[in-house]
C-alpha cells in the first residue's frame, strides 16, 4: 500500500481520492429523503460506519483510520471557550452546558457498552490548550516568575508520565487456550505418568494453585472463594472481575475509567492515583497563578467568584473563562480522587462497593461516600500497605510443592 491507500472494512483496496465515490448507503438515504420516503432500518448506522471507515490520513504503510471520537474535542473546545469569553452570560451558559453534555455522552456510551476515545482526547487536549493559554495570555503580563512556569511544566510532565503508566496493562488475566498436548509416540508408562501429573495439575488449577491467574494470594481471607468467568472461560482469583467494555478479566478490578479508556486494576491502580494527584496539584497551582495575575489583590477563592476586571479586555476574559473551565474539571477529578482515597483506606474497590450495594451487604460510611464491605478491611495502615504493594510478584512455590 502507498501512503494514500487502505483496505476498507469490506477487505477491498481503496484510495483516499475516492473517499466520496461508491456511497450506496448515502445515495439511497438522500434519494429517500428527497422523495419523502422513510429510511430503511439500519441505514443511518451503515452511513456512519462508512464515513468512519473512510476518515483517514496518509501514512507510510497506508492511510491510517482516524477515530471519530477524537475530533469533537479538538474542534469544539476552543470554539466554545472563545465564544464564552465574549460575554459573561455566554460564559455562564456554555460552562453550565458543557458538563451536562459530557455526562450525557458518558451515560450514552456506558449504556451501549462502547469504548470511546472522546474523554481521553478531551482530557489531553484540555491540558494542552490550557497550558497554551497560560503561556500565551498570562505569562506575558509579567506577574508570573520563571521558576513558577518551570514548576507548572514539571507538574504537567509528571502527570503525563503517570498517565502513560496508567494506560498500560491493568492486570489482564491470560486467556487459556483449548489446545491439548499430543501423547502419540510415548510409552504407556510415560502416558500414565503424564496423565497423572496433568490430572493433579488440573485439580490444583480448580483449587487455584496451578496457574498465576488461579492462585489465591496469601493475604486473602480463607472464606473468600474464586469464581468461574463464563465469557473468558477461566477461574478468576479473589477480587478479580470481568470488564464488559474491554471484554477481559482483570486482577483486582476497580472500575473501567473512561478518562484513560482502560480498566483500573492491580497493575495500574497506583499510577492512576498518582496521575490524579499530580493533576490536582498542577491544576490548582495553575488556577492560582492565573487568578493572581488577572485579579490582583484578591485571594484565589474570592477572585474566582468576584473579579471586576476580568472582562475588561478579551485576553483577561479568555483567561478567566479557562480558569472556570479548569475549576469545573478539577472539582470533578477531585471528587473521583476523594472516593478513591476513601476506598483505599477501607480496602474496597468500586466494583466491590457496587456489588455490595446491589446485594445489600455493605455499610454506608461518611455520608455514603464509601461502602465498607468488611471483607478485606484490616485497618488504615494495613489497607494502605496492601495498596502500596499491589502488582508485586507473588511468592514462588518450590518444585516439590507444585508437583
Amino acid at each position: 500500500l502507498c501512503c494514500c491507500e487502505y483496505v476498507d472494512r469490506r477487505g477491498q483496496r481503496n484510495h483516499l481520492a475516492a473517499c466520496c465515490c461508491d456511497c450506496e448507503e448515502l445515495d439511497d438515504g438522500c434519494d429517500r429523503w428527497l422523495t419523502c420516503k422513510s429510511l430503511a432500518p439500519g441505514t443511518l448506522e451503515r452511513i456512519a460506519d462508512t464515513i468512519a471507515d473512510r476518515l483517514r490520513v496518509p501514512w507510510f504503510s497506508g492511510a491510517v483510520k482516524i477515530n471519530v471520537s477524537l475530533v469533537p474535542p479538538l474542534v469544539l473546545l476552543p470554539v466554545f471557550l472563545h465564544v464564552a469569553a465574549l460575554h459573561f452570560l455566554l460564559g455562564l451558559i456554555i460552562l453550565t452546558s458543557l458538563p451536562v453534555v459530557v455526562l450525557w455522552y458518558y451515560y450514552l456510551t456506558h449504556r451501549r457498552k462502547e469504548r470511546t476515545l472522546f474523554f481521553l482526547s478531551l482530557g489531553l487536549f484540555s491540558l494542552g490548550y490550557m497550558y497554551y493559554v497560560f503561556l500565551r495570555e498570562v505569562v506575558p503580563r509579567g506577574h508570573v516568575e520563571y521558576s513558577q512556569v518551570v514548576a507548572l511544566t514539571c507538574g504537567l510532565i509528571l502527570m503525563l508520565a503517570a498517565l502513560s503508566r496508567a494506560k498500560k496493562d491493568p492486570g489482564y488475566l491470560p486467556i487459556p487456550t483449548d489446545e491439548k498436548p499430543s501423547h502419540q509416540g510415548l510409552p504407556n508408562k510415560s502416558v500414565r505418568g503424564l496423565h497423572g501429573i496433568s490430572g493433579a495439575a488440573s485439580s490444583r488449577a480448580v483449587n487455584g494453585e496451578a496457574k498465576g491467574y488461579c492462585r489465591m494470594p496469601a493475604e486473602q481471607p480463607e472464606g473468600v472463594k474464586k469464581d468461574w468467568c463464563t465469557k473468558c472461560q477461566l477461574v478468576r482469583p479473589a477480587r478479580a472481575g470481568h470488564c464488559r467494555l474491554c471484554g477481559r478479566c482483570v486482577r483486582r478490578l476497580d472500575h473501567h475509567c473512561v478518562w484513560i479508556n482502560s480498566c483500573v486494576g492491580e497493575h495500574n491502580h497506583q499510577a492512576f492515583i498518582l496521575a490524579l494527584s499530580f493533576f490536582m496539584l498542577t491544576s490548582v497551582y495553575g488556577i492560582t497563578l492565573t487568578l493572581h495575575t488577572i485579579c490582583r489583590g484578591r485571594t484565589p477563592f474570592v477572585a474566582l467568584f468576584y473579579c471586576p476586571g476580568a472582562y475588561s479586555d478579551y485576553s483577561s476574559a479568555l483567561s478567566f473563562t479557562c480558569v472556570w473551565y479548569c475549576a469545573i474539571v478539577t472539582a470533578g477529578m477531585g471528587y473521583i480522587l476523594l472516593i478513591q482515597l476513601l476506598n483505599i483506606s477501607y480496602n474496597v474497590t468500586e466494583r466491590e462497593a457496587r456489588l455490595a450495594l446491589r446485594d445489600n451487604t455493605g455499610r454506608r460510611l461518611l455520608g455514603g461516600l464509601v461502602i465498607d464491605t468488611g471483607q478485606y478491611n484490616r485497618g488504615l495502615l494495613c489497607n494502605w500497605g496492601h495498596f502500596l504493594s499491589l502488582g508485586s510478584s507473588p511468592p514462588q512455590r518450590s518444585a516439590e510443592d507444585i508437583v
